[in-house]
C-alpha cells in the first residue's frame, strides 16, 4: 500500500461532492464558507473547490461523471496534496465506471470522508493506496464554532504530524445527534455542540489478548452495493485484517445489521480477518441491541467466539469522531481495552 506525505502549511486541498451534493444547496454554503476560514486560517492551507462540487443535489445525482471527473482531476492535479469529501449520500457506487485506478495508483495523496465515501476509500484500496476514514468537510472541518478536540487531535496527529505509533483512545465526551441535535442553518453557526461526559468508554465484546492487522471496513450500511464489484476485497484480501465497521444515521434495525454481518460469515471472512473494531453507534436507542447482534452473528453463528470485537470506538457518525487509516497496521487488546496504530498514518 502506498502511504501519501502528511499536509504542511501551503500545501493545497482538493474539496469534491462525491455523493450527495449538499454542499452546493444555497442553505449549506455557509458550511463551505467555515472550512475555508478555518482551513487557511488555523491549518495555513489552500482551498481548491473542484469545478462540480457546488452544483448542488439535482445535477451531482444526474451526474455522476462530474462527481467521478472531479475525483480524478483532483488526483491528477500535481499542486492538490489532499482531497477532501464534501459529505456522504446514498450512491457513491454510481462513479465506479468512469474511476480510473492507475490515476490514483500514480498520484498518491490524502484522500478524507466517510460514511458512502466509504466507496471511495475502497476505490482507493484497490487501486493501492492508504486513505483516512473521518475528516469529512461538512461534518468535522466546518463544525460550528470549532472543530472539537478530540476530532482535532485526531487529524493533526494522522494528516499533520504523524506520529511513530498512535494510541487511539475512548473520546471523554459525546454527542447526542438524537435529543440535542443541532441542525445546519447559518442561524446556528454560533451554538457550541453540547458534549456529554463518556461513562463507558470501550467495550470489548469477546475475545482475549492483542490482535494486530491492516486496518480494512468502512459503513456498513453501504456494504451491499459494493458487495460483488470490482471493489470489493476479496475473501484472501481480508485475510490477517483489522475490520472496522460503523452504521449510519439512518438507523438501520438490529435485523438489518444481523443480514449485514451474516453475508460477511457467508463469504468466511470471520474465519480470516484477526479482529473486528465497531464504531459507538449513531443512535444510543441502538447500543445495547447491536452488541447482541454481533455476539450472536461472529460468535455463535460464525462460530468465532475467540475473534476479538472492540465496541463503541469513536469513528462514523456518533460525534466525536477519529480518523482511521485503511491498511495501515494497527494493535487491538482485548485485554487493555486499547487500540493503537503501529505505524505513521501518513508519510
Amino acid at each position: 500500500m502506498i502511504k501519501p506525505r502528511h499536509l504542511e502549511r501551503g500545501d493545497t486541498v482538493a474539496v469534491v461532492s462525491l455523493s450527495a451534493g449538499t454542499l452546493g444547496e444555497n442553505w449549506a454554503i455557509h458550511k463551505l464558507d467555515i472550512a475555508r476560514e478555518r482551513l487557511e486560517g488555523d491549518y495555513g492551507l489552500h482551498v481548491k473547490v473542484m469545478p462540480n462540487a457546488l452544483k448542488g443535489r439535482d445535477y451531482l445525482y444526474e451526474h455522476p461523471e462530474a462527481r467521478a471527473a472531479d475525483m480524478m482531476d483532483a488526483f491528477r492535479d500535481r499542486s492538490v496534496k489532499a482531497i477532501f469529501n464534501a459529505i456522504g449520500g446514498d450512491d457513491t457506487i454510481r462513479l465506479l465506471p468512469y474511476i480510473d485506478f492507475d490515476v490514483i495508483r500514480q498520484n498518491p495523496k490524502i484522500f478524507t470522508g466517510f460514511s458512502d465515501t466509504t466507496t471511495n476509500h475502497l476505490m482507493c484500496y484497490k487501486a493501492g493506496l492508504i486513505s483516512y476514514y473521518g475528516a469529512s468537510l461538512m461534518n468535522n472541518f466546518s463544525e460550528y464554532v470549532k472543530i472539537n478536540g478530540y476530532t482535532a487531535a485526531m487529524i493533526r496527529d494522522t494528516l499533520f504530524e504523524p506520529k511513530p505509533t498512535l494510541d487511539i483512545p475512548s473520546a471523554p465526551y459525546w454527542y447526542d445527534d438524537e435529543d440535542e441535535k443541532i441542525w445546519w442553518k447559518p442561524e446556528n453557526m454560533h451554538r457550541l455542540k453540547a458534549y456529554h461526559p463518556e461513562t463507558v468508554g470501550y467495550e470489548v465484546l469477546q475475545g482475549s489478548g492483542a490482535a494486530e492487522g491492516p486496518l480494512l471496513g468502512g459503513c456498513i450500511d453501504v456494504f451491499p452495493e459494493v458487495v460483488g464489484t470490482a471493489i470489493w476485497p476479496s475473501k484472501e484480501e481480508w485475510a490477517g485484517k483489522l475490520m472496522f465497521l460503523e452504521t449510519s444515521e439512518d438507523d438501520i434495525s438490529a435485523e438489518y445489521l444481523t443480514r449485514y454481518l451474516r453475508n460477511l460469515a457467508a463469504q468466511g471472512i470471520f474465519d480470516v480477518i484477526n479482529g473486528i473494531i465497531v464504531g459507538k453507534p449513531a443512535r444510543r436507542s441502538k447500543y445495547e441491541p447491536y452488541k447482541e447482534v454481533y455476539r450472536r452473528v461472529v460468535g455463535r453463528e460464525a462460530g468465532r467466539p475467540d475473534l476479538p470485537i472492540l465496541y463503541n470506538v469513536n469513528f462514523g457518525h456518533a460525534e466525536p469522531i477519529g480518523v482511521l487509516p485503511y491498511g495501515v497496521m494497527c494493535r487491538l487488546d482485548a485485554d487493555r481495552k486499547t487500540l493503537t496504530l503501529l505505524e505513521p498514518a501518513t508519510a
